[in-house]
Formats: structure tokens, sequence, C-alpha cells
């Protein structure tokens, strides 16, 4: 039977009015604060993310995405996403990462006080004419033409060149029109971030970091865009929203156990130094790298070194010790139990 825990579903601020926090009463939503931060967060139960099928996960991915963005609607602009899925099992564990985390997360959040994100997606309003103009092209033509020449039948070989060759100048077409929409677009936004195409239709998806006082120019800009292009392209746009593409707040358990295999596996003493473990890896690296030994599990042994200097560097950064030369003991006593990693992904 699943127990309840805690779902974490980002970070703000806690500048905020009394009232705008009264807003989220009897919302199943409140916030735990430390300092000045706050995680917003609510109670469920806690079952592995792991072992979620995939209409489960939908439906959690449509509530993290609404309770943030009715959050933004709400007035907490100053927002950063947890990465999806994060459960904690108590308040105590909650403030452990807003204490763990808290100088990066206060660093974070002066970096995005003035901006939002811009989702965007631009497909062609008519494929099937996109396709025929793409026919069209006097590479494809010329191509096509000399294999008519041929005395034999069109042969399977020559259909995939002319496919390819169709791909390649569908391609180029479709990155002209995305890098005009980016020049058009870039004047108004700090950053962009490209984000996979669904299908051939679709010839950008990406997001755009904005400044709040530049929203209305950016819209401008892409009404002008819509102009230009005549109605051959439906731009989507959505936003304004939480920097999902540009900052997300991830959290690991770091198991001394785990750090204590590292240092076997690179044949550390008990006390060691950050320095002295980056030069045990760079040593058993060369030694073991596959372009170098071709034996039996080079590649296994060599890729046991790099999860070790990760995990031992995980480990340097969740402690926080003083410096790089800092003495570090890494006997099973003094290991430093239950700590918390965050970090931000951008």
């Amino acid at each position: 039977m699943a127990t309840k825990g805690i779902y974490i579903y980002g970070i703000i601020p806690n500048f905020y009015s009394a009232e705008m926090f009264r807003s989220l009463e009897n919302s199943g939503i409140y916030t735990i604060a430390h300092q000045n931060i706050s995680a917003i967060v609510s109670e469920r139960k806690n079952v592995p993310f792991d072992s979620l099928d995939r209409e489960t996960l939908g439906h959690l991915l449509v509530d993290h995405q609404k309770t943030l963005e009715d959050m933004i609607g709400k007035g907490f602009n100053m927002l950063i996403p947890m990465r999806l899925g994060t459960m904690v099992n108590s308040k105590e564990e909650v403030f452990k990462i807003l204490t763990n985390g808290h100088d990066l997360i206060v660093d974070t959040l002066n970096k995005i006080e003035h901006q939002t994100e811009i989702d965007l997606a631009v497909t062609w309003a008519d494929f099937p004419a996109i396709i025929k103009e793409v026919a069209s092209h006097p590479d494809i033509v010329a191509m096509k033409e000399n294999i008519m020449k041929k005395e034999v039948a069109i042969s399977q070989i020559d259909q995939i060149k002319i496919g390819m060759l169709m791909e390649e100048k569908f391609k180029e077409k479709n990155t002209t029109v995305e890098l005009d929409i980016m020049n058009a677009l870039s004047t108004f936004c700090t950053d962009i971030k490209m984000h996979d195409v669904m299908n051939d239709q679709m010839i950008t998806n990406s997001a755009y970091l904005i400044n709040w006082n530049n929203k209305e120019k950016f819209e401008q800009a892409l009404d002008r865009l819509d102009e230009e292009y005549k109605g051959m392209l439906n731009f989507k746009m959505v936003g304004p929203l939480p920097c999902y593409s540009f900052y997300t707040i991830e959290v690991k358990e770091l198991n001394p156990e785990h750090v204590s295999q590292a240092k076997k596996e690179l044949g550390l003493s008990e006390t060691t130094s950050e320095s002295e473990i980056k030069k045990a890896y760079q040593e058993k690296a060369k030694e073991f790298h596959p372009d170098v030994n071709q034996g039996n599990g080079s590649i296994d042994h060599f890729n046991r070194i790099k999860k070790a200097y990760q995990t031992l560097l995980e480990y340097i950064e969740a402690a926080n010790f003083a410096s790089k030369e800092h003495v570090i003991s890494l006997t099973k006593e003094n290991l430093i139990e239950n700590l918390i990693l965050v970090k931000i992904k951008e």
C-alpha cells in the first residue's frame, strides 16, 4: 500500500504578498518556506516515478504543468520548475532540498526575475503544396530527366536517390524558413532552445526566453511573419510559461555505499581531496581507455571509472567542501549520510 508523500512542483521567492499566498488556500497546493524561498507542493501517494505507466505519467505531466502555469496566472512570475516526478517522504526532506540548494536556487531566481518562456511550433499550412514545390526543384527535375533517358526501367536505387534528394531539398527549405523565423524573433529574447520536430510538416519547435517587457513586441513580430508568409505557415504560440526549457531543478539522493565503491574503483586512500580524485581518474582513464587498451572488458572498466569519478564529484558538490584541496575522509564511518545534491539543468 502506497504511503503519502510530498510532490514538489517548483520553487518561488517569498517576497510575494500574503494575499497572493492566501489565493492558494483550498486548492490542494501549499508552500513550504525556508529563509527567502518556498517550495510549491501537494500531498499525494508516494509511488515510484519509474513504475508509472504511460497514461498515469501523462496525467502527472498535465497536472505538473497546469499547476505551475496556474501559479504564473496568479502572479507568481519568478518560478523555477522542479523535474517532473520529484517526490519526497516528508517536510524535513523538502527543507533539506531548500537548504542544500539555497544559494544556487536564489542565484537562478535572480536570473529569471524578469524572464518568461514562450513556446512556438510552426507548421506548413498546405503541406502537399510544399511537397509539390520541392519536387519541382531544378536539381530533382534534372535527376529525374537523366534517369528517364535510360533504356531500362527505373530501378529501386534510382527511386532511393530521388527520395534522398527530395529529403535534402525539403530540409534545406525548412532550415531557411526556420532561420528566418529565429532572426525575426531573436531580437526580443535572451535565449533560444530548439526541440525535436514532431513530424515532417513541422518546421520548427522551439522555446524562447524573453523579458516580460518584450512579450508584446515578440507577438507583434510573429504577426509580421504571418503577413510576410501570406498564410503559408501556421504559428502556434504557447505562453507565458515557467522556464521549463531553460532552468529545471533536479535533486538526487547520494548513497554512501556508492561513494565507498567509487573510492575503491579509483584506488583512492581513506583520505583524499578533489585534486587527488581528479588525478586518480585521469591516470585510470588513460590506462583503461578503449583507444589504448583493447583487452577484454576494457570498455566496461573504463565506464565504471567514469561513473565512479562522477559519483565522487557529486558527493563533493553536495557536501560543499571548502576547496579542491580540502581533506575528505572516505571511510564508511565518516561518509556523510543522506546527502541530497541539488542541480539546475539548463
